[in-house]
């Protein structure tokens, strides 16, 4: 997927915890609404984090980072 993908760039919030190598899932507002998505992440991260989705791994599975804002 490249970086021009619709997820990419978005935050999100962490619905289920995220261990690193683990999924978790997040919920993004995106096309007028929210969708869900699998998340991984470098490091763990807690229920209602702020996230940046900075990958797509197919069309429900993204990579995200901490959001500090």
């Amino acid at each position: 997927m490249s970086s021009d993908d619709p997820v990419v760039g978005k935050l999100g919030t962490v619905t289920h915890p995220i261990a690193p190598g683990k999924p978790g899932e997040i919920v993004v507002r995106i096309r007028g609404g929210t969708e869900i998505y699998m998340a991984y992440a470098d490091t763990e991260l807690a229920e209602e984090t702020e996230v940046l989705v900075v990958a797509q791994r197919s069309a429900r599975t993204v990579e995200v980072t901490p959001f500090i804002g």
